[in-house]
C-alpha cells in the first residue's frame, strides 16, 4: 500500500513536499516514481529514483524544480516542489516498480506496479 500526503493550495512561485510512505511492500528493492493528472489530460511522469537513491530522473516540465528523494529506513519517498506554477495543478500519484533493484528508475507508467491514491496540489495564479 502506498499513501501519499502534503498536497494542498499554494500561490504561484510557492513550495510544497509531497511525501508517500509504503507499508507491505519491500520498499527499499524498488524503484519509486511520482506521476501527475490534471483534469482531462493523460497521466504523465513526474520523477523517479532507484532502490538506492542513486539515481533519479525527470520529467522535462519540472526539471531544476523539483527533487525527488527516499528514506528507505522510514519506508518513504518525497517530492519536493519549488518554484510551482499553475500548469503544476494536478493529483500526484507514487508508484513503485516491483522489478528489484533497479538502477535505472523507469519513466513509463507501465512499468509501476503498485499506485498509492493521489494527492491534490492545486496552484494558484
Amino acid at each position: 500500500q502506498l499513501v501519499e500526503s502534503g498536497g494542498g493550495l499554494v500561490q504561484t512561485g510557492g513550495s510544497l513536499r509531497l511525501a508517500c510512505v509504503a507499508s507491505g511492500l519491500t520498499f527499499s528493492s524498488y524503484a519509486m516514481g511520482w506521476f501527475r493528472q490534471a483534469p482531462g489530460k493523460e497521466r504523465e511522469f513526474v520523477a523517479a529514483i532507484s532502490w538506492d537513491g542513486g539515481r533519479t530522473s525527470y520529467g522535462d516540465s519540472v526539471k531544476g524544480r523539483f527533487t525527488i528523494s527516499r528514506d528507505n529506513a522510514k519506508n518513504a519517498v518525497y517530492l519536493r516542489m519549488n518554484s510551482l506554477k499553475p500548469e503544476d495543478t494536478a493529483v500526484y500519484y507514487c508508484a513503485a516498480d516491483t522489478a528489484l533493484f533497479l538502477i535505472v528508475p523507469p519513466k513509463e507508467r507501465h512499468e509501476y506496479d503498485y499506485w498509492g491514491q493521489g494527492t491534490q496540489v492545486t496552484v494558484s495564479s
